[in-house]
């Protein structure tokens, strides 16, 4: 059976009170990644014809963010959902098959929730079927109607009820899954019969009904799963519940964390067994991590690769890689694309940008090393940097293997030091130094004895 998607992500999201208007309520991120993406991703192993994004408030920006994941259809007037589902017409309308309609703004739903819909509505053979939930306070949620053979009837949103209605658990977690064919016939059928005057896709349940059509519903076991994020209150706490959920998979699968209430951790990355995660460590985008290393404490990886076994990372890095058996930090930093390979040491307050250490290069702390290549087993002494950028453009320092690289040594690039050469401390070197050379660019030493009793008696008369 071919199975399209629709995403509903054409809401302004007024309550986020966002300066920006270019930023839609979906490109809200959560743990590095946006609203509308999780909601994508969650339902990407069940699709196998089109998916289709709804979108209007900043359109734009969702429409990048979902690029090469969807096709976009937009809704220029706030007409309601059933409004938005009808400017899909032109892209699937003629699509066999069932379609699955998801909320962009509902990042807690699961790839398992999904596939129970799924199953049920083939199962029953049911034209449509409804997910719902029994949550703790069903205030604010359409409200499921059903038979008292247990059929699903119809659905009333709260601002629609009336008598007892507001006394019923149930609620519409405002997600389908539906015969396309049919739905886009009864989609020309709908009235807007309500206070807002506008077209719901939930009454399209009556017309079905009306038409014989059989509707049933799937109940969502974790009741969490349907939250929206209509403010940034409610972003919070789906931040909270997915960093739960992602930290204890993580947990469950061989990986200590030492503190889950503070670490937080990407839907995206992998994390081999017996790793240790210490505190206050955020690890985001597509970071893979492997066995037996320690993170943190006080640590934001992201879109890093590190091997297994004894990687030790303390440090801010973005968009780095690091190999094995390689010790980082405290407070050092990456950034860039820095490549750290194996037996090398980032020490404390060492910068590397768009650097590679290769194995055995030691900076054990205090240097800024940037726009540099350093042989195997070179040492950067403590305030060693390369002076990299003029101003307007910046340059290269390609360093030897087996290089000494003395205390408070600036490296004047562009520069080329030759293999086994030694810098001497606090040089400030400009000129290509060949293999197995001294290096030597300060002025010498000059001592004048009684000297420093005169510069108090200045001093004094100031």
């Amino acid at each position: 059976m071919k199975r399209n998607a629709i995403i509903l992500a054409a809401g302004k999201g007024t309550r986020m009170k966002s300066l920006n208007q270019e930023v839609s309520k979906v490109g809200f991120e959560i743990l590095g990644k946006p609203l509308i993406n999780w909601v994508l991703d969650a339902a990407k192993p069940h699709i196998t014809g089109r998916t289709v994004v709804i979108v209007g408030f900043g359109g734009n920006h969702t429409s990048k963010l979902v690029e090469g994941k969807a096709e976009i259809a937009w809704q220029h007037e706030q007409k309601g959902t059933g409004h938005a589902i009808i400017q899909t017409a032109p892209l699937l309308e003629k699509e066999k098959g069932d379609t699955l309609i998801l909320s962009g703004d509902v990042p807690l739903i699961t790839e398992q929730s999904i596939s129970g819909l799924l199953n049920l509505h083939s199962k029953e053979k049911n034209d449509l079927t409804i997910l719902t939930a029994k949550p703790d306070n069903p205030f604010g949620y359409g409200r499921v109607l059903r038979a008292p053979n247990g059929e699903v009837t119809r659905i009333v949103e709260q601002k629609d009820l009336t008598g007892n209605e507001g006394d019923i658990s149930e609620v519409n977690a405002g997600m389908y899954v539906v015969n396309n064919k049919k739905l886009f016939q009864e989609l020309k059928n709908l009235k807007p019969n309500n206070k807002q005057g506008e077209l719901y896709l939930t009454d399209i349940i009556g017309l079905f009904k009306e038409r014989g059509y059989k509707v049933g519903a799937f109940v969502l076991a974790n009741p969490d799963e349907m939250l929206g994020t209509n403010d940034r209150a409610q972003l919070a706490e789906a931040a909270e519940l997915l960093k739960k959920r992602i930290n204890l998979m993580h947990m469950l699968n061989g990986v200590t964390i030492e503190d889950p209430n503070n670490t937080y951790i990407g839907p995206d990355v992998t994390i081999g067994q017996d790793t240790i995660i210490s505190p206050n460590t955020t690890i985001l985008g597509n970071s893979n991590i492997g066995v037996a290393n320690e993170i943190g404490p006080n640590t934001y990886l992201k879109n890093m690769k590190v091997g297994d076994y004894n990687t030790i990372i303390y440090s801010h890095l973005v968009d780095s890689e690091i190999c094995n058996n390689v010790k980082v930090g405290p407070f050092a930093r990456m950034r860039q694309s820095a490549l750290v390979k194996d037996e090398s040491r980032i020490g404390n307050f060492v910068e590397l940008k768009s650097t590679t250490f290769h194995e055995g290069v030691k900076a054990s702390h205090l240097a800024y090393m940037g726009d540099a290549e350093l042989g195997a087993h070179t040492n950067v002494g403590a305030g060693a940097i390369t002076a990299n950028y003029d101003g307007v453009h910046k340059y290269k320092t390609i360093v030897g293997e087996h290089v000494f690289i003395g205390t408070n040594t600036t490296l004047v690039a562009p520069l080329h030091i030759g293999e086994g050469s030694y810098l001497a401390a606090a040089s400030i070197i400009n000129k290509d130094v060949p293999k197995d050379t001294l290096a030597i660019a300060r002025s010498r030493q000059e001592n004048k004895e009684g000297y420093a009793n005169v510069i108090r008696e200045k001093q004094k008369k100031k």
